[in-house]
């Protein structure tokens, strides 16, 4: 298996003015714990391509407090979105409006919606199923 030059954390800066540019995750860690680098890249570029800058990280997993944790460089995602010709991932849109940086987006305030509703359906059922086996003790 060929092993890929190292670059540097950050990014390695080369790319070119005409080109689009993408602002998404590249996935770093093992198996079954990932990580995640928010990067500037192009969108046809594939695993193991150095991206063109790297914006903050993203960790998925919870930790003690049951947080996950993310960072951002703002100043540099300000600048490139005012290049004109950056896209960005619909993960990344989520987590900006998280954050506060972007309007919250629809996809999270669906997604907390249908857990709020999951939730008082589980706890109806759960408040029916015990009067039941009240009722059921009751008659015996």
């Amino acid at each position: 298996m060929p092993r890929f030059s190292l670059h540097p954390a950050s990014g390695t800066g080369i790319y070119s003015d005409l080109e689009r540019k993408v602002i998404r995750l590249a996935r770093y860690g093992c198996a079954n714990r990932p990580f995640y680098h928010i990067v500037v890249t192009t969108p046809q570029s594939v695993k193991g391509d150095p991206p063109i800058e790297q914006l903050g990280t993203f960790d998925p997993m919870v930790n003690q407090y049951n947080e996950k944790l993310v960072t951002f460089n703002f100043e540099r995602i300000q600048f490139w979105l005012g290049q004109g010709n950056v896209d960005i991932s619909k993960s990344i849109k989520e987590l900006l409006g998280l954050s506060g940086y972007f309007p919250m987006h629809p996809y999270t305030i669906m997604t907390a919606w249908n857990s709020r509703k999951k939730a008082e359906d589980e706890a109806k059922a759960k408040e029916e199923a015990e009067k039941n086996l009240e009722k059921a003790e009751q008659s015996n």
